[in-house]
C-alpha cells in the first residue's frame, strides 16, 4: 500500500503526486522528534514504527479546544507543525495522524490512509468520520493510529484478520467482518468494537470534507462540550467538560467531578495545555454553558 494524494490539474482531474501526499518534505523533523523525546533510529522499520507511536501518544494530547476557541482547524503541515509541535498543544484525529502521516513519510515508509465509522460498543450505522492509517513493512501491514484518544491504540498492531495483542495491559484485536475490518479491545465484560473501516485508499482532500463536517456539524461529537485526553504507558486521562477520569489501561476507572473554574488549571497539569488568561476565560464560561444545556 502507498501513500498517494491526487493533485489538481488545469481541466480539475486529478493526477497523483506521491512526493508531497502528506508534506513530508516541508515537515521540520529535528523539531517534532525532539517534541515527542526520540533520539532513535530513523529508517523505516517496525521498531522505528512502535517507538514512534507511543512517543506522539505520550508528547501530544487529544483535544478539540480551537472548536471550543471558535478557530478553524486546519490541516495544512505547517500549521500543524505551530499548533502542536512548537505550541505545545493537541488536536483530533485528523490532525495528530496527518502529522504522523508527515513524519512517516519523511523518514521513508509506504503507508496509506483510511476512513473509520466510530462505533464504541454501538452498532448503529455511523458516518465515517475517523482517520487511521495502514503502514506496511517488508510486505506486512500493520494498522496505526495516534489520533482517537481514549480506547486507541498504544501501538500498531498487525494488520491480519484475528491478530491480537496485549498493550501495557490493554488488550486489541482486529477482526474482518464480510467486506469491512474491525478494531476492538477487551473490557472485563468482553470484545467492545471501537470503530469498522475498510482499506479503500483516502486521501488529504477526502480528508479535508471529514474535516469540515467535524468542526462545523450540530451532530458532530466534537460540538457543545470540551474534551481533552492523553495517554501515558500506565494511564489514560479523560475530560469531558467537568468530568475528568483516569483509567489505568485495561484496568480500573477513578473519576472526579470539577468545578468549571478548574478546568484550565486541570487542562495544563495533567494533559499538558497550557491556556493564555482569555482562553481560559471563554473555556470557563463555554464549560457552564455546556454543563447548563
Amino acid at each position: 500500500m502507498t501513500a498517494q494524494t491526487p493533485g489538481h490539474t488545469a481541466a480539475g482531474t486529478t493526477t497523483a503526486d506521491p512526493a508531497r501526499a502528506w508534506q513530508g518534505d516541508a515537515l521540520d523533523l529535528d523539531a517534532y522528534l525532539a517534541r515527542v523525546g526520540y533520539d532513535g533510529d530513523r529508517g523505516p522499520t517496525l521498531d522505528t514504527l512502535r517507538a514512534l507511536h507511543r512517543a506522539h501518544l505520550a508528547a501530544f494530547p487529544f483535544e478539540n479546544l480551537d472548536i471550543v476557541l471558535g478557530r478553524p482547524i486546519r490541516l495544512d503541515i505547517g500549521h500543524l507543525v505551530e499548533k502542536l509541535v512548537h505550541g505545545r498543544r493537541g488536536g483530533y484525529c485528523y490532525e495528530h495522524n496527518h502529522l504522523f502521516a508527515a513524519v512517516l513519510e519523511r523518514l521513508g515508509f509506504t503507508f496509506t490512509g483510511v476512513a473509520a465509522r466510530v462505533q464504541m460498543g454501538t452498532d448503529k450505522l455511523r458516518p465515517a468520520t475517523h482517520m487511521a492509517l495502514i503502514v506496511t513493512i517488508d510486505g506486512t501491514d500493520h494498522l496505526a493510529d495516534v489520533g482517537f484518544g481514549d480506547e486507541g491504540l498504544l501501538e500498531p498492531l498487525p494488520f491480519a484478520d484475528g491478530s491480537q495483542a496485549r498493550q501495557s495491559g490493554a488488550t486489541f484485536r482486529i477482526e474482518r467482518r464480510g467486506g469491512e475490518w474491525v478494531l476492538r479491545s477487551l473490557h472485563t465484560d468482553g470484545w467492545f468494537d471501537i470503530y469498522r473501516f475498510t482499506t479503500a485508499p483516502q486521501h488529504t482532500l477526502d480528508y479535508e470534507i471529514y474535516n469540515h463536517y467535524l468542526q462545523t456539524h450540530e451532530r458532530s461529537p466534537f460540538m457543545g462540550r470540551i474534551i481533552a485526553q492523553k495517554t501515558s504507558p500506565e494511564l489514560r486521562h479523560s475530560l469531558i467538560d467537568t468530568t475528568l477520569t483516569t483509567t489505568r489501561h485495561g484496568g480500573t476507572a477513578h473519576e472526579r467531578l470539577l468545578d468549571p473554574e478548574e478546568v484550565p488549571p486541570t487542562l495544563r497539569t495533567v494533559f499538558g495545555i497550557g491556556l493564555a488568561p482569555e482562553e481560559s476565560s471563554t473555556v470557563t464560561t463555554r464549560v457552564r454553558a455546556f454543563i447548563a444545556e
